[in-house]
């Protein structure tokens, strides 16, 4: 259903979500925002932003998370978690909750196309924005990508899209929100603490198709065995699926690589893009994440030619097996997103043809490791253990079958780690950051780890060049 011509409205969490949707309501009060209220949680504290928006006509809570009072609208931020008692108490006084992603829908909700799974969302985002602008469609990236759709929607050009990254935390509590493309990339295991288990996890990125028919396209990739476990709630009677993989999957609508080269089969009309070798991109998972971008693009009426195209001129992401900088014949591989287990092995599989030294470690996930350290151990040439996870991970390592064959070895932070690992390395090697961890004992997320990384790259390879 629409929102109300005027409402109240409640936000939840004062983190940069939140704070995006108070903004935007208070250069809405009296139009059609007649209230504003934030409930920051039992640790917000008042701040030179919250102040401003205060002064603004924005009312702020802080220090609890028992809510006063009766709300239209609840918006609550993607870190609060839909079983806890803080959103519960906020559902208890409010008409509707809601996450951002669903708000900025009901006011805007034309053309999106939206991409979700545990991994390689980032990528599929930006190369599909890519791929729609220079397929001649203006297009903008919003979302879990660092761009809230609400700063977005009051601003939105004629006939412009949405490429929305979303997490499983912004679906969860979605119910209108209706992309007329939609990808799912992959479902491994993760964010565990928030949705208390696998199958709610699971659910949450299925439910982005929920509003889907046979006018839009699901995107979804027939080669993923954490998908196909939940494949009676996604190839449902009425919903168009486009099926993308390696392989042909058969169908109407399919995306995958023939004689080298990526095709997009779309209501039974194939059409060949590029050769796999022409991608910037690399690894056989960027693969499958050029042919799902270039499904979206195609499906929202991106031009044949601006698709290859912009295939073609896509770069490697920031943080994303992305090389930053040679020293003494060593390649150096910034992989900092690699947050998790699935996508390390990823990277792995990447550069399967290279000697790789491995950084692994960081703020402890507590994952699963046994069968991960065993894939590790036969794949790379050695090892670093770092941060808060290194002895947990080089426990479980040296109990892999393939571990006596490979260098193990400990360092106490990422720069003693890069350290170690040039101390390891010979010519023609690769040092790859995928740490399979959180960076929270040592950075403020994968970005500055990433950042830091490159920085002590430069910075030695600067030391090499004098």
């Amino acid at each position: 259903m629409p929102l109300p011509d005027s409402f109240t409205l409640l936000v939840l969490g004062q983190g940069g979500t939140g704070l995006e949707v108070v903004s935007w309501a208070v250069a809405h009060l009296g139009e059609r925002v007649s209230s504003v209220t934030m409930y920051g949680g039992a640790k917000a504290q008042p701040t030179e932003r919250t102040r401003e928006l205060e002064r603004a006509g924005a009312t702020f809570v802080y220090g609890t998370e028992q809510i006063e009072g009766s709300y239209d609208i609840c918006v609550a931020s993607p870190g609060i978690s839909e079983f806890s008692d803080f959103f519960r108490n906020a559902r208890a006084v409010c008409g509707e909750i809601m996450g951002e992603p669903e708000f900025s829908y009901r006011l805007s909700p034309e053309r999106w196309c939206a991409v979700t799974g545990t991994n390689g969302k980032t990528t599929v985002t930006s190369l599909i924005t890519r791929l729609m602008q220079s397929g001649g469609l203006p297009c903008v990236a919003v979302g879990n990508i660092g761009n809230a759709p609400i700063h977005e929607v009051d601003n939105r050009a004629e006939g412009e899209w949405f490429a929305a990254e979303l997490s499983s935390y912004q679906i969860a509590t979605t119910s209108e929100l209706h992309p007329r493309a939609a990808v799912l990339l992959n479902i491994t295991p993760d964010h565990l603490a928030w949705h208390h288990t696998h199958e709610n996890y699971a659910l949450a990125k299925i439910r982005l198709f929920q509003n889907m028919d046979e006018h839009d396209v699901a995107i979804v990739n027939a080669e993923d065995e954490g998908i196909a476990a939940f494949s009676e709630r996604i190839y449902m009677p009425g919903r168009r699926v486009l099926k993308f993989g390696l392989a042909d999957a058969g169908g109407t609508d399919a995306a995958f690589v023939r004689d080298g080269s990526l095709v997009v089969r779309l209501a039974g009309r194939e059409s060949t893009l590029v050769h796999v070798d022409e991608l910037k991109i690399a690894g056989t998972h960027n693969v499958l994440n050029a042919l799902a971008a270039a499904s979206a693009a195609l499906v929202c009426g991106a031009s044949l030619e601006g698709v290859r195209a912009g295939l073609i001129a896509f770069a490697p992401l920031p943080h994303r097996l992305e090389p930053v900088g040679e020293i003494s014949g060593v390649r150096y591989i910034n992989d900092s997103k690699a947050t998790n287990t699935d996508a390390v092995e990823k990277a792995l599989e990447a550069f399967s043809d290279c000697r790789i030294l491995l950084l692994l470690g960081g703020a402890d996930k507590h994952t699963p490791l046994e069968d991960f350290m065993e894939r590790v151990a036969a794949n790379v040439s050695g090892v670093v253990c770092f941060g808060a996870a290194r002895e947990r991970f080089r426990k479980a390592l040296e109990e892999a079958s393939s571990a006596s064959e490979i260098d193990i070895a400990e360092a106490d932070d990422l720069r003693d780690a890069v350290d170690v690992a040039r101390s390891l390395a010979q010519r023609g090697d690769l040092v790859l950051l995928s740490p399979a961890c959180a960076s929270f004992d040592e950075f403020s997320g994968f970005e500055e780890r990433g950042d830091a990384f490159r920085s002590y790259v430069a910075e030695l390879a600067s030391a090499v060049e004098e």
